[in-house]
């Protein structure tokens, strides 16, 4: 298919668990799609250059940069942005845990940040400081000094290993 560059195309895609559609010339950048056309305006925009990170979103479960990626591209994918984290109109594990380590300051960073961390999260159960150092070497924040974000995530690790855990094999393990 043959676009012009200034032609919509209508993309449709799944936006944290809810089909969603809307309309992107070719060259529409995910990030600005998510914001301008679906109202997803918890991706920020940094560098839009990939190096910041503040655009990070999930795509198909792989946390991913929207400023590197076509609105065109997210055709039929499924993707998750920060405002997938929150249920029931409360914060997630690790925003509250983000929140106890003061792992935030004035927020741009954050987002992108989280999303990081929870696709972090979901494949290294039980990382190492250096591991979640290395993983958040992938984004700029000039508020904070890393630490209290490093403690938030190694906290939720521990958390959620500790809730894996049966009832009876935790008493087993106490003894």
């Amino acid at each position: 298919m043959h676009a012009r560059a200034d032609q919509r195309i209508r993309v449709t895609l799944t936006l944290n668990g809810r089909e969603r559609s809307g309309y992107a010339e070719p060259r529409t950048q995910l990030c600005d799609f998510l914001r301008h056309e679906l109202g997803a305006t918890g991706t920020h925009v940094g560098c839009e250059h990939g190096v910041c990170g503040a655009c990070t979103v999930r795509v198909d479960g792989r946390a991913s940069r929207s400023c590197l990626m076509l609105a065109v591209q997210a055709e039929g994918r499924r993707l998750d942005t920060v405002e997938s984290l929150a249920g029931d109109g409360g914060l997630s594990d690790l925003q509250q845990a983000f929140r106890r380590h003061h792992a935030l300051q004035c927020g741009f960073c954050t987002a992108g940040i989280l999303m990081s961390c929870e696709e972090f999260l979901g494949r290294v159960a039980d990382p190492s400081e250096t591991q979640v150092r290395d993983m958040l070497s992938g984004h700029l924040c000039r508020c904070t000094g890393y630490t209290g974000m490093v403690q938030a995530v190694l906290e939720v690790a521990r958390t959620r290993r500790e809730a894996a855990v049966p009832d009876s094999q935790q008493e087993n393990n106490d003894v």
